[in-house]
């Protein structure tokens, strides 16, 4: 291939050196009507599958042309085709012989590596390509100006292939492709649309376009041994394409647990071919190809039912006896290309153009310099109207045998759709269908001319395909990877602790692990549906616990393919690996030293707070005050000497506590406030019972540490586990200084710290997880945890990212969760006798005041709104009964005796028994009845 490439080359710089976009002078041919016949060129491989398929096809759509009246009415296309036989050198020396003469379109070539030489000839000469099987997604570059994809771009292929790996839940792939720029380019493409749905190609096999069985095995083998991926996408050619698969079969790779996608090129074997051998059909059982999707029509059935008399037709002409070869789908875009091509002309004629061409200045003089060779440059012209061509065969909107017909302003056919085909026996099943409209579908889409594609970040509609039959003939989707053949196991890094070994031991003299966290690995191994090769390797130097957080650094450079143990799952790991479902639930909490403190004769003081006795005895004051107010005026047990008065309201105010207060209420707003205050003392009673009696039944420890806020407000020293990521926590979430943060390194060294004390060089607390912290406190009972729990962690297994082992250990550890083997493997390694059982317990916590204040708030507001109405309704009789008298006589003197006299009259108002008031205001009224009466008498 690489020679091909530099005689391409050479020709290119023998042909357009120094040739440059400037003015086009010498002389011209033309003609100022509508030409009689309009010469075309055909490019294709007539020795493949696709090239005598599109040479019927071509050759059929140019007799149907001819004979329509309704397009070229007046003239005859006439198209020569030539067989390049997929060479560079053959195509680019057909094509200079097309544009050398008066060619004003050339339809091909099949090859996209052939495409790319003669595009830049194309561009020059403005001579317009239409290729119907050049399908590489970089032809559609500007650079390309002039040529026009008549077919569907590889690019939306790859995209279908992307959303069936997505689909199935596949990670990874393995390319097998050509190694050409169809090969190259499309493998590309696929790499950017796994990309896009995290993605992508593991391992890239390339074949040399004409490889021999040898070579193809020697990449298949490589695939085989160094790649976990068994998900293969292969993309070719179909003459050479049946034969890797045929390889693969021969290795095994045909077997359950592989998954196998065909680019077209399958499809379009098995739509061209009438029968396979025996070993064709073996090698693609159970294999996914795809193939251009074309809806059904009138039109596209007429033309197959026509098909097998085309291809006896042409063969008797050719006096060929190749075979009979059927209808693919290229061979039905080959014959729109015809069409697209003939109204593209008749509309370029409408509009007044002509076919005309000029000499090349820059040719002809290289001709004339040259005189001595053997090119005839001067043959070659510039196309006058090429652009205008161009623009025509880019506004065509027609319908064809592929369907509408329309191309887009990136250059491809709109509605690019693939149905996606599994392979049975000795034929095929369709499965679904894919196109940019609605994504993977068991229906096909079909759109207007002006639809939208869907939202791609969105879930399409339907999204969905039939069963597959894989493989081995088996209906289990394929896992999609396995370990590679190398021989390698996988690298466990595991953390060498010196302390709790129950969770992870070390033996350097045997080289093997123990502990709870190995327990749990093995019985998640044992648990897959595979066997996984692999070896434990300790991570740390042995005297000091070694950070988890350098283990997950060393597996993401390489060093290790997993890491496990007690290694926490926080978010700026998880941001670097893959980690399973937590096997243990293990948050932070705080360790401190407890006391039992001895009973004194105070003890019942200690449910409250001194603050909440205190308001509690106001509480108490206070509601007795109010209720003597409210009933003072009309009840008689309220009423009497002031010394009597006093002991009634102590009385009934702590009475009410036990509810027996003797006297009763008569107002009914007293009532309202007696009401919710007996309410509020009968929380009070409950919660002051349940609390004395917790503290007498029960041992209670008292720690001046409360919980983490405690360390938080604090200046002393917090201990914690050398080698976890407890100190970076306390720093980023709670500014703790680290200066404060003393690292320790084993249980013996906890207990020293922890005695020691802030002012002797010790810690106030210690700050771990409680998995370790329980299994420390089990013989140590002098400490406890004090607080609640802050984090809520738990310990997995880390794995690179995208690794398919997470997902898997992380069933196996459900599965162990399900059938308690996880509870089994704990009481083994973690239960035993603890300190901190059910009858003992850290209680720092007394009732405060905030416990009840919303109990005191409504007890409050009732009875201030109560004295309120009381005070209005106490004014309005002072208004209505007070003696005028007593009213008139203070208007005598100055005006703050008048207002002392007012004052102490209200008061005297305000004392005195209601039933008294409304008395004396009736005996005044028959009073001045009488004397009104008396003075009546008289005066007659």
């Amino acid at each position: 291939m690489g020679k091909v490439i530099i005689i391409i080359n050479l020709w290119l710089l023998i042909l357009i050196l120094g040739i440059g976009v400037e003015e086009v002078r010498g002389t011209s041919s033309s003609s100022s009507s509508i030409p009689e016949v309009v010469n075309v060129g055909g490019l294709l491989a007539l020795n493949s599958e696709v090239g005598e398929v599109a040479k019927v096809a071509i050759e059929a759509a140019l007799d149907d042309v001819n004979s329509s009246p309704d397009v070229l009415p007046s003239t005859m296309l006439q198209i020569k085709i030539l067989d390049n036989n997929y060479s560079g050198l053959l195509g680019i020396v057909e094509a200079m012989q097309f544009m050398g003469g008066e060619t004003v379109a050339i339809i091909g070539p099949q090859s996209s590596g052939i495409a790319h030489v003669i595009s830049h000839i194309a561009n020059e000469l403005q001579v317009p390509l239409l290729s119907f099987a050049a399908t590489d997604p970089t032809l559609s570059s500007p650079r390309s100006q002039f040529f026009v994809r008549t077919t569907q771009n590889d690019l939306f292929q790859m995209a279908a292939i992307a959303n069936m790996v997505e689909y199935y839940g596949w990670r990874e792939v393995i390319a097998v492709y050509t190694d050409d720029d169809y090969g190259r380019n499309g493998i590309s493409s696929l790499g950017f649309k796994l990309a896009e749905k995290r993605g992508r190609i593991s391992y890239k096999a390339a074949l040399s376009p004409q490889p021999t069985r040898e070579e193809i095995m020697d990449a298949l083998v490589k695939v085989v041994a160094l790649s976990e991926s068994r998900v293969v996408v292969l993309h070719t050619y179909s003459t050479y394409g049946l034969q890797v698969l045929d390889v693969a079969k021969y290795l095994g790779m045909m077997e359950v647990g592989f998954a196998w996608i065909a680019t077209n090129w399958l499809s379009d074997v098995l739509d061209t071919k009438p029968t396979l051998t025996v070993n064709e059909t073996d090698s693609i059982q159970g294999l996914i190809t795809l193939r251009m999707y074309t809806p059904d029509s009138k039109l596209k059935t007429d033309f197959v039912s026509r098909w097998s008399k085309l291809v006896t037709s042409n063969q008797k002409q050719q006096q060929q006896q190749h075979g009979s070869f059927r209808l693919n789908t290229f061979g039905l875009y080959a014959y729109d290309t015809v069409w697209i091509l003939a109204r593209a002309l008749d509309a370029y004629f409408d509009r007044g153009s002509n076919i005309s061409f000029s000499k090349h200045s820059r040719l002809s003089k290289m001709q004339s310099e040259r005189e001595s060779g053997n090119l005839n440059l001067n043959a070659m012209s510039i196309f006058d109207g090429g652009e205008k061509l161009l623009q025509c065969i880019l506004e065509i909107k027609m319908r064809g045998l592929t369907g509408p017909i329309q191309f887009n302003s990136e250059r491809n056919l709109i509605h690019p759709a693939y149905e996606i085909i599994n392979i049975l026996d000795t034929g095929y099943r369709r499965i679904g269908y894919w196109s940019n409209y609605s994504g993977l579908s068991v229906k096909p889409m079909q759109k207007t001319f002006h639809s939208k594609p869907f939202n791609q970040s969105s879930s399409p509609p339907q999204q969905l395909l039939y069963g597959v039959i894989w493989p081995g003939k088996t209906t289990d989707k394929p896992r999609g990877w396995a370990f590679p053949n190398s021989g390698r196991r996988v690298r466990i890094g595991v953390p060498n602790r010196v302390s709790y070994r129950e969770f992870i031991d070390y033996s350097s003299s045997t080289g093997t692990f123990t502990g709870y966290c190995i327990d749990v690995f093995t019985a998640a191994v044992e648990l897959l549906p595979y066997a996984v090769p692999y070896e434990l390797i300790p991570f740390g130097d042995g005297r000091n616990n070694p950070s988890c957080t350098d283990l997950i650094e060393a597996m993401t450079r390489g060093a290790y393919d997993a890491a496990i143990g007690d290694i926490v799952i926080t978010t700026n790991r998880t941001r670097v690996a893959d980690f399973t479902q937590p096997y243990i639930e293990s948050g932070l909490v705080v360790v401190a030293p407890v006391d039992a403190p001895e009973s004194n004769s105070w003890a019942f003081m200690k449910p409250f707070t001194p603050l909440m006795w205190c308001v509690t005895g106001m509480a108490f004051l206070a509601v007795g005050i109010v209720v003597w107010t409210l009933e003072h005026r009309i009840n008689d047990e309220f009423r009497g000497p002031p010394a009597r008065q006093l002991v009634t309201v102590l009385w009934f105010s702590f009475s009410t506590m036990f509810f027996a207060h003797k006297e009763n209420t008569v107002s009914s707003w007293g009532r309202l406030v007696l009401l919710i205050w007996l309410f509020v003392v009968l929380i009070l009673n409950s919660s002051y019972t349940a609390s004395l009696t917790s503290m007498l039944t029960v041992q209670q420890l008292s720690s001046p540490i409360k919980g983490i806020e405690s360390l938080i407000s604090s200046t002393d020293p917090i201990g914690y586990q050398r080698g976890s990521f407890t100190p970076n926590y306390l720093m980023q979430e709670y500014n703790i200084p680290h200066s404060r943060l003393i690292p320790l390194n084993s249980a013996d060294e906890y207990t020293n710290a922890l005695k020691k004390g802030p002012r002797n060089g010790g810690v106030a607390a210690l700050v771990d997880e409680r998995a370790y912290l329980d299994l420390y406190l089990q013989t140590r009972c002098e400490f406890a945890i004090v607080g609640k729990e802050f984090t809520k962690n738990g310990w997995g297994f880390a794995f690179p990212r995208d690794s398919p082992l997470a997902a898997d250990m992380s069933t196996a550890i459900l599965k162990l969760s399900e059938n308690g083997e996880l509870q089994r493997i704990n009481d083994k390694w973690l239960m035993g006798s603890a300190c901190n059982s059910p009858e003992t317990k850290v209680d720092v916590n007394r009732f405060e005041l905030r416990s009840f204040l919303g109990l005191f708030i409504i007890s409050g507001m009732a009875c201030i709104i109560s004295l309120l109405i009381n005070f209005l309704i106490i004014v309005r009789q002072y208004i209505l009964y007070c003696p005028s008298e007593t009213i008139s006589s203070g208007e005598r003197g100055s005006v703050s005796s008048r207002l002392k006299t007012s004052f102490k009259t209200f008061i005297t108002f305000a004392d005195e028994k209601e039933e008294d008031v409304f008395e004396r205001s009736r005996r005044r009224q028959m009073e001045k009845e009488s004397n009104g009466n008396a003075s009546g008498g008289s005066s007659s």
